[in-house]
């Protein structure tokens, strides 16, 4: 099956291409990285596997991400980037993204995989994504790569903001309880501004304690952003020496 393709397997892969928004010079790159190794053993002569490009994608991945987010959030810390980047580039989300490309129609599965559902599996199509990363880099360079990384992800950041938000809060309730068996509570200290520019200022409690405030335009945000930084100064902190006194806060 080496050489040249078959012209059905062209014309599928010219739509993929379509839908990626990128036209492949080497068009092979791309039928390598729709290869799982499961179509490799069973057709050893088809060539590699995407195992290879797989890896390469998924360092590729992670410097396009990473640029994008340290350009999105130029005043974030690392701690905050690397768990920006977490939330986004994580296997789920990559199926997410290889689905909306109806990637699992194109890959090239051993008999077995075909028949266990493998074109649905989400760390298969994962995987698969990565791949057809690589094939991008390798064949257009990184400015390539990175152009198809901001199509995929400039969205998804554009809405993280309020994602983040609330993951700051159901990460601090999570935290305190699971570790100090007591939940955090908020309370407004201070709100004003006209009506087209609010201003919020909350406090975080925990128990007796006064950990955090937080501001922000919104009430919500306020107490997101109280949430973050109570999180910041526990993890300082050390749950020894915030458990110091009797086991409390």
């Amino acid at each position: 099956m080496k050489g040249r393709l078959p012209r059905e397997r062209r014309s599928a892969l010219r739509d993929l291409e379509r839908a990626l928004g990128y036209k492949f010079r080497q068009l092979s790159l791309l039928e390598q990285a729709l290869r799982h190794s499961s179509f490799v053993h069973e057709n050893p002569e088809a060539g590699p596997s995407n195992e290879q490009l797989e890896f390469l994608g998924d360092a590729v991945l992670a410097l396009a991400v990473s640029d994008l987010l340290f350009h999105a959030f130029p005043k974030s810390s690392e701690g905050e980037l690397s768990r920006r980047r977490a939330a986004l580039v994580n296997a789920r989300q990559l199926a997410v993204l290889a689905k909306d490309l109806h990637l699992g129609d194109y890959l090239r599965l051993g008999k077995g995989e075909e028949q266990q559902g493998g074109r649905k599996k989400a760390s298969l199509l994962a995987d698969a994504l990565e791949a057809v990363l690589a094939a991008v880099f390798l064949d257009g360079g990184l400015g390539a790569a990175q152009a198809l990384t901001r199509r995929w992800f400039e969205p998804l950041i554009r809405r993280q903001e309020t994602l983040a938000w609330q993951d700051y809060k159901t990460a601090l309730q999570e935290l305190t309880q699971a570790h100090y068996k007591i939940t955090p509570t908020y309370g407004l200290r201070e709100e004003g501004g006209p009506g087209h520019a609010r201003y919020f200022r909350v406090e975080l409690r925990l128990g007796e304690r006064v950990l955090a405030q937080g501001e922000g335009p919104t009430k919500k945000q306020a107490e997101q952003a109280a949430a973050r930084h109570a999180l910041e100064i526990l993890r300082k902190e050390g749950e020894r020496k915030v458990t110091e006194g009797g086991g409390g806060v």
